[in-house]
């Protein structure tokens, strides 16, 4: 049997049947479409959404890349078993896509992009915003997005949809390949009608594979971590990705392991957990960080170990051997490890526990350290008198105070993910949600949104600081739309903290990193900027509360904890210069400074950057 109907009404029935699999439960693949609509997808997949409204949910978007942000925020919080697609029209709209693919690829997180295209009959050459190069004429803006995608295909006729199709579903769907995947969609051939074979729009299961460890690699692995003296355990985003939080835990006990944590990969055990150390690297606690130079074997679990996690090199010791648990052999072979364990995160630490036989756990000689980090924590939530400014330490000290498990917080940039990864304490395992690959600015609204409609019910924060906000505040109007109780809040310092920390540690003095008038000279210096970033999202449509004080924003956070409509919490903070701030950085990162300077800044930030990196080592 055939069935007649365009290629964008067919995309769109297939969407609609496809589905993953694990442990026994079933999720829609893609469980809705996000849209900005053009006239390169208008006619096209704008038709099929409405033809096919029963089967596909839409969403409607006011910013192509924030579309692609609130997919990941999607994607994340489903355990990677459900994503959302995005269309654009052609031209800005499909480059717009470029750096919420890339985020989504770094990730590891599943989302389809469904860029218009250029005529692929080309009746007249060029049509509106079609990139023209002399030497390729097959090339469109959408080839941006070949570098970023885990999976790209041009459909240039109806009939290269269905291998194409089939193509990006088992990619989104494969744990270890998973990511951006691009479908660009010439506007001509959306329109064009086909005979398309029924069965391709029958149901279809894409199980979720649990790949299990080799033999021989895990009895290596079992062997050395037995023989150990002193392991650590990096636990990244792939104990999430797993939901292998439990067999995590087992494996910890078992052996008497600490567990450090990736930003990705906190939460993987709480924070009140006797093996659970703290953040690793260099937003990382001074616990984790001093085990980690102290360890003989580290075990990486799902961790990607990153310039942060690794402290540029320098953290761990010259001898200390790796052992990494990946589901890819890309990510398991890092650190010139001779002991990979290429599995699925789960069934790799079930398997690890069950090898190591009889052997004795460790005793849990780090209790000590942990509760000096923790009163350090606590000294800097604290804030002694009620009446003054926050610091942003002492709003998430607030906020501490207020949430419990089943509360969501969404970041990405700025200090705030440094100084949650060194002080929040993640309740659950999917409380602590901050984007640090690509740590984009302009990502935590959008995600909110994302998560809120994979997590109905659930309280979800996104916290911002002013430049954030500024990069990005447009789903605001999606949130307020679809009536999601989106809880935003902003911290207005006056400027990029920290990047203009990061400035004046190597040598640029912060130059351009301040929100200020300038001054008669030219310079930066001059007051700040009369810029009213809660009355811009009361514009937008939310609930704007305006605390001044601590005991303000005490007041202020339970009113938006309590609330059924999105509400923003705009407060001021104060510098923490002259009172207790979070613990500065327990370890080095590289960004290289300026070797030759007449400044006297950027000399002695020099002097101090080639003091750090003789430490820094290949692991071979």
């Amino acid at each position: 049997m055939r069935v007649r109907l365009t290629v964008a009404q067919a995309l769109v029935r297939f969407l609609a049947a496809q589905y993953t699999e694990r442990d026994g439960a079933r999720h829609r693949l893609i469980a809705a479409t996000w849209g900005v609509f053009g006239h390169g997808n208008v006619a096209g997949l704008g038709q099929a959404l409405v033809e096919h409204a029963d089967a596909m949910p839409f969403l409607q978007g006011r910013n192509e890349q924030a579309m692609v942000h609130a997919a990941v925020g999607h994607a994340r919080q489903t355990g990677r078993l459900s994503a959302h697609a995005v269309t654009t029209s052609i031209g800005p709209g499909a480059t717009n896509l470029v750096t919420g693919a890339a985020l989504a690829t770094i990730n590891h997180l599943p989302v389809l992009l469904l860029p218009g295209d250029t005529f692929a009959t080309r009746p007249a050459d060029p049509v509106l915003q079609q990139l023209q190069l002399p030497h390729a004429g097959d090339v469109s803006v959408n080839d941006c997005l070949r570098p970023v995608s885990r999976f790209f295909d041009r459909i240039g006729r109806p009939e290269a949809l269905v291998p194409a199709a089939l193509e990006a579903m088992r990619t989104l769907a494969d744990p270890a390949a998973t990511g951006a995947v691009t479908l660009a969609l010439p506007q001509d051939v959306q329109a064009e009608a086909y005979d398309w074979p029924e069965e391709f729009f029958a149901d279809r299961v894409w199980r979720v594979r649990r790949p299990r460890p080799d033999r021989a690699e895990l009895d290596a692995a079992a062997r050395a971590l037995r023989q150990a003296d002193r392991p650590l355990l990096v636990a990244g985003g792939g104990v999430r990705h797993s939901a292998a939080e439990d067999a995590l835990r087992r494996l910890a006990e078992r052996a008497g392991l600490p567990v450090a944590t990736t930003q990705a990969g906190k939460g993987a055990l709480p924070h009140d957990h006797p093996c659970e150390v703290g953040g690793l690297g260099h937003t990382g606690t001074a616990t984790a960080n001093d085990l980690a130079r102290a360890a003989d074997l580290v075990v990486g679990v799902g961790t990607r170990y990153t310039d942060f996690t690794t402290a540029s090199g320098t953290l761990f010791a010259p001898d200390a051997r790796f052992l990494n648990l990946n589901i890819t052999g890309f990510d398991a072979h890092k650190q010139g490890t001779r002991l990979p364990l290429v599995a699925d995160a789960r069934e790799g630490l079930t398997a690890l526990a069950d090898a190591l036989g009889d052997h004795p756990a460790r005793p849990l000689t780090w209790t000590a350290a942990k509760a000096a980090w923790e009163a350090r924590v606590t000294a800097a939530y604290a804030a002694p008198d009620e009446t003054a400014r926050p610091t942003q330490a002492q709003v998430l000290g607030v906020l501490d105070t207020l949430v419990d498990s089943t509360d969501i917080l969404i970041n990405a940039a700025g200090s705030l993910p440094g100084d949650l990864h060194k002080l929040w304490r993640t309740r659950s395992r999917d409380q602590y949600h901050v984007e640090y690959g690509y740590s984009c600015m302009g990502y935590e609204i959008p995600a909110a949104v994302g998560v809120l409609l994979a997590a109905p019910g659930r309280p979800v924060w996104a916290l911002v600081g002013d430049g954030t906000y500024l990069m990005n505040p447009t789903e605001i109007v999606t949130a307020v739309q679809e009536r999601l109780p989106l809880r935003l809040v902003i911290l207005q310092n006056h400027g990029y903290a920290s990047i203009g920390g990061l400035s004046e540690a190597v040598g640029a003095e912060r130059y351009g990193t301040d929100y200020r008038l300038r001054d008669p000279g030219g310079g930066f210096t001059g007051p700040p900027l009369p810029v009213d970033l809660g009355a811009n999202a009361a514009s937008l449509g939310m609930r704007v509360l305006r605390p001044r004080t601590v005991r303000d924003l005490r007041e202020a956070l339970a009113d938006a904890r309590a609330a059924t409509d999105p509400t923003c919490v705009y407060i001021e903070t104060e510098t923490p210069d002259s009172v207790s701030g979070p613990p500065p950085a327990q370890a080095w990162w590289d960004v290289p400074v300026a070797e030759i300077s007449t400044r006297p800044s950027a000399v002695k930030a020099r002097e101090e950057y080639d003091r750090h990196v003789t430490a820094r080592r290949r692991r071979l």
